[in-house]
């Protein structure tokens, strides 16, 4: 007798899926997990026909089901994006885990690659199938699906970047305020002209701060030069500043980033232009390294760690009466990148 023969024969049961459970109950996966996150779109029929099924498949092993027994995950799930600035996204992680956890609340972390809807539908899924009580989203909403129009009705949502679904909450710093704040501040100090280093397109914070600079140049007058676009990373501002070094008449950059700030002033130093001396730079974040970089940094102050905690007890209080936008005032702080042009 081999081997093979002399063991008893094992059969893997595999553990029923959502889908299982949909089948059984004639109805579709979505409202399953809509059933199991007790939404009040589902009829008291149709749930009655979901617990069913999860009773008669044994369907326990997913997070959902264990919510079944309790009505509660305490969990908030949270959905960043992995490109852009690594300190603002380090702060917001650290901001939400930090006051879910004194609320006795988990975070459930979703990444996505891309500003791609199609990952954002799976993410914002994901964290759905998960039962969370909340939703917290950290990435700008360029489009929205009618998915994600669904998921965001069904759980309370809070967005951090001033785009939302038309169920979810905004909160944050007004971006064109932002925009408008950095350049008045520099024509304030005897600039005649503010160039502009941006963000990306696609970034709904990148364009509102594009237009508050854009409308404080034509409310001074001034015709605004063409805005050179970066990526919110050092590399980008660093790229941008060969160009902007290499043009006599620059003394003025409004940055729309800190990290971009840093790498802007490099390349302004390695063409020996000085900050302040030459050109002045502000721009927007208040990082923590915006005060150690040399010469220290004048930004527009918007507090991440502070903001995104606010953003969790925000969902926690299920205050759907509340404003549909909440904006945090946006504060400049002014240190010594920025000073008044050099007489001709």
């Amino acid at each position: 007798m081999t081997e093979a023969t002399e063991r008893p024969s094992r059969q893997v049961t595999r553990q029923p899926s959502m889908a299982d459970v949909a089948r059984t109950a004639g109805v579709s996966a979505q409202t399953v997990s809509r059933a199991l996150r007790d939404s009040p779109n589902v009829t008291p029929e149709t749930k009655k026909r979901v617990l069913a099924a999860v009773e008669q498949l044994g369907y326990r092993f997913n997070n959902a089901a264990r919510v079944l027994s309790s009505g509660r995950s305490h969990t908030i799930g949270l959905v960043l994006l992995q490109s852009g600035g690594y300190y603002s996204r380090s702060a917001v992680t650290a901001g939400v885990e930090a006051a879910a956890g004194e609320a006795g609340y988990a975070v459930s972390i979703a990444t996505i690659a891309s500003l791609d809807t199609g990952l954002m539908e799976r993410s914002l899924s994901k964290l759905a199938d998960q039962g969370v009580e909340g939703i917290i989203i950290a990435v700008p909403l360029i489009s929205v699906t009618r998915k994600m129009e669904d998921i965001t009705r069904d759980i309370p949502t809070v967005t951090l970047d001033g785009s939302r679904t038309a169920s979810a909450r905004a909160l944050g710093i007004d971006q064109k305020e932002a925009g408008r704040l950095a350049t008045q501040h520099l024509l304030d100090l005897g600039h005649r002209q503010v160039w502009h280093v941006s963000g990306p397109d696609e970034w709904i914070e990148a364009r509102r701060r594009r237009e508050g600079w854009q409308e404080c140049l034509a409310a001074a007058g001034i015709a605004a030069p063409p805005p050179l676009e970066g990526d919110w990373s050092p590399d980008s501002g660093y790229l941008q500043g060969q160009i902007l070094a290499r043009i006599p008449d620059v003394t003025a950059v409004f940055a729309a980033s800190d990290e971009m700030a840093f790498g802007l002033i490099r390349a302004l130093r390695e063409h020996g232009r000085k900050v302040p001396d030459d050109v002045s730079i502000v721009s927007v974040d208040d990082i923590a390294l915006a005060a150690y970089c040399c010469p220290p940094l004048t930004t527009v102050r918007q507090d991440f760690y502070r903001s995104s905690a606010a953003a969790v007890a925000l969902l926690l209080t299920g205050d759907d009466a509340g404003a549909a936008e909440v904006v945090v005032p946006a504060s400049l702080a002014v240190r010594d990148s920025t000073a008044p042009p050099r007489s001709p």
